[in-house]
């Protein structure tokens, strides 16, 4: 039974985009099946309303083409080893699980960084990081260098906003690295400690030993590389050992919030070879996204709480993994403070998302202008038929820009660029939405012409 569930799992991961199937798909089974009545295992309640609305078809025609009788479907939470927590007895003090969250954690392991270890912490693991959509790219690269250390994928550049996760990944990276490499000397450091590290060694007069200790390296793993503007000396320093590292085949990591580039005063010659290999961002994760981090956190905290409170919170938290987290931990403590469960809370109007001031939205006209000026051409050549190259590429970004920011219909963007098929903007926007996966250049320009929409 399980050879042929696993043979309709390799059915399902053909029709399925990589990131849905780890989400959904990754710990499931058969349970049963009697007189073609098939029940299957999913790790919680949230995973039966996903799977029973949105892959119901492609399951059952998987289990047909693996020659398994279906007459029906079901879906069974698989019963857990640990028993469950109610939401009004958990809280920061009660809360025994040993699982922080990810902002948390993050937050923890800069605070209580110790220079002389090697700066990882181990409740950051790739089992505990909630691989989706929106970082399933540089997920991918993480276990591609678990794998191949110093090789396919050196250096790593990683950049996104603020609490979306970053350090996890990296730091999951190294003690995975360390895991396979024993003998491995691998070193985590926020840049500012690196700074301070330096500073210090200049004054005692010790910048040799300093050298040494980071050129001799397996692994490096620097967090925040965006501090490091106006630190020319630092600068220097980094540059030196990047370069031993590198010709030695020693692995490199680098997390920023922001592309090198954009970072003023970073000389050109580093901000390029971080960039050898490519840079990974982490975006905003989506609505079904953002419900299974909550849900896995529920899960690993041993805490009740209902799908439509997380689908709540999901929704109304538009900003990072970590302020998702905040909510989420804030209306647990809520509940268990006024004896309700989560939903009740909610439904009550006893609780409502802090919402940082948004963006003001531009206008579709805004768009087209950045674009045009990014690409050195004019909005009137941007929206002309003209197929030359470059304007081609730029009215494709307007596309996705005009999709993507401000969400409009694809009619409505064929007439805001001047194209009469609105299939033609379908698939521009798809050509795009898959170019910036793997073109760092065209990422560049993008992430370029968004700032200066929002600047």
């Amino acid at each position: 039974m399980y050879n042929a569930w696993d043979d309709a799992l390799a059915k399902i991961q053909q029709q399925i985009n990589p990131s849905s199937f780890n989400t959904w798909f990754s710990d499931t089974s058969i349970l049963s099946n009697e007189d073609g009545v098939i029940t299957i295992g999913v790790k919680n309640t949230f995973y039966i309303k996903q799977l029973r609305d949105k892959y119901y078809t492609i399951i059952a025609d998987a289990l047909k083409k693996s020659n398994i009788d279906v007459k029906e479907i079901k879906f069974e939470v698989k019963s857990a080893n640990k028993p469950k927590v109610k939401p009004h007895e958990v809280t920061p003090a009660s809360n025994n699980t040993g699982i922080q969250t990810i902002s948390s954690l993050t937050h923890a392991a800069k605070k209580n960084y110790n220079i002389e270890g090697n700066g990882l912490s181990d409740k950051f693991t790739l089992e505990t990081f909630v691989a989706g959509k929106y970082n399933e790219i540089a997920y991918g690269a993480a276990k591609n260098i678990i794998d191949n250390p110093g090789k396919s994928i050196n250096p790593f550049f990683l950049y996104g906003g603020p609490g979306l996760g970053k350090t996890h990944l990296v730091q999951a990276i190294g003690n995975a690295i360390q895991k396979n490499n024993p003998t491995f000397k691998i070193k985590y450091i926020p840049i500012n400690h690196f700074y301070a590290e330096l500073i210090d060694s200049i004054r005692r007069n010790k910048g040799t030993e300093f050298y040494n200790k980071y050129s001799q390296l397996d692994c490096l793993i620097v967090d925040d590389f965006q501090q490091m503007m106006n630190k020319e000396k630092s600068q220097e320093e980094f540059f030196n050992i990047f370069n031993d590292l590198y010709l030695n085949g020693r692995q490199i990591i680098v997390t920023s919030d922001r592309l090198p580039s954009q970072i003023k005063t970073v000389d050109e010659r580093l901000a390029s070879r971080l960039t050898w290999s490519g840079a990974y961002d982490i975006q905003l994760p989506s609505l079904e996204d953002k419900c299974a981090i909550l849900r896995a956190k529920a899960d690993l905290r041993g805490a009740e709480i209902e799908d439509e409170a997380i689908e709540y919170i999901a929704e109304n938290v538009n900003t990072s993994i970590r302020d998702l987290e905040g909510e989420f931990q804030k209306i647990l403590v809520m509940s268990e403070i006024r004896g309700v469960s989560p939903l009740d809370l909610i439904n009550s109007g006893s609780t409502q998302i802090n919402r940082p001031a948004k963006y003001k939205k531009p206008t579709s006209k805004q768009i087209v202008e950045k674009v045009a000026k990014e690409f050195n051409i004019t909005p009137k050549e941007l929206c002309s038929r003209t197929r030359v190259s470059n304007i081609k590429n730029a009215r494709q970004v307007a596309m996705y820009l005009l999709r993507h920011e401000l969400n409009l219909s694809f009619p409505i963007i064929a007439s805001e660029v001047g194209i009469e098929n609105h299939t033609t903007v379908m698939h521009g926007v798809k050509k795009i939405e898959q170019d910036i996966k793997l073109d760092f250049s065209l990422r560049e320009k993008i992430e370029a012409v968004k700032e200066k929409i929002y600047g």
